[in-house]
């Protein structure tokens, strides 16, 4: 059996995993902690714990993740478990030996901003890593599965309890700026995760298909799906119908703009709808620029 693309992709996940830390570590004691900011999740938790009690962010980051590390354990796998204590540990000792500078800036939008982006690129790179610096959504996806809210509607309502508690103990204002550190770093994750080339699932239902499936194939060289479907049933006419081909197709963000004005060239009149897609694979699809 072949171990190098194993090999290879232990070496990657460790890369994004190191290079994650450093930037959490980065924008942790260079910009959150000088400026009392605070961000959501177990992190904010911490950063709150720190600021109120004066205990070592180091430890307290630790501590605060232990639980969320055994729910991962049980609701993901062992491993990665095991890949997010290393990641958290690693973090701490960075926070505790990495001579960081001190405070970069003063100014509250700049901190809420950069330092929101540094994080959340830390973030974003350690969960491409296989592993995870704040364990929130591993409380959401074991708390999603006993309740009826969804896990962004979990994350969301925890978020507002530490920014409330911020405000009420902390400061308003401070408060407000963390707000934007939390919507500038959860940006930035998503950003890390997808990259420009995030998938968009196109579905096309029109009457000059034939057209438009021989453009996407030839033109675009993109796979399709056709389902088939009726069109017609109109107030007017309710009783009247017409059998047509409803083509599916992926493209990237990228390619979106391009492929509906191609598609609008054929058919002014054509009906495009899209939906975002997390993960694809297989098929006729172009390779990702990223892991």
């Amino acid at each position: 059996m072949n171990t190098a693309p194993t090999a290879r992709s232990i070496i990657t996940d460790t890369f994004y995993t190191i290079t994650g830390i450093l930037f959490c570590g980065f924008a942790l004691k260079s910009f959150l902690i000088p400026n009392a900011f605070f961000d959501g999740g177990v992190t904010g938790i911490s950063l709150l714990i720190h600021e109120l009690y004066h205990f070592n962010i180091a430890y307290v980051i630790i501590i605060a993740n232990i639980p969320f590390i055994i729910m991962g354990a049980l609701q993901v796998n062992k491993t990665f478990a095991l890949r997010t204590m290393m990641a958290i540990i690693g973090l701490a000792l960075c926070l505790l030996y990495l001579p960081y500078p001190d405070k970069i800036t003063s100014d509250k939008l700049l901190v809420s901003i950069f330092g929101g982006v540094f994080m959340g690129t830390g973030i974003g790179l350690a969960i491409r890593g296989g592993c995870a610096l704040d364990g929130i959504e591993v409380l959401a996806l074991y708390t999603g599965k006993r309740i009826s809210f969804t896990i962004s509607e979990i994350i969301l309502g925890i978020n507002i309890v530490i920014f409330l508690i911020a405000a009420l103990e902390v400061g308003f204002i401070t408060s407000l700026y963390s707000i934007i550190t939390y919507y500038t770093a959860s940006r930035t994750i998503n950003f890390v995760i997808e990259g420009l080339e995030e998938y968009t699932g196109v579905t096309i239902i029109s009457g000059q298909n034939a057209l438009i499936k021989e453009m996407l194939v030839k033109q675009l060289s993109r796979g399709i799906t056709v389902y088939k479907g009726e069109r017609g049933f109109l107030k007017e006419s309710f009783d009247v119908s017409h059998p047509v081909d409803i083509v599916f197709t992926v493209v990237t963000r990228l390619e979106l703009r391009r492929l509906r004005n191609m598609v609008h060239e054929i058919d002014p009149n054509a009906f495009i709808f899209t939906s975002i897609i997390k993960e694809a694979a297989g098929g006729v699809l172009k390779r990702r620029a990223r892991h």
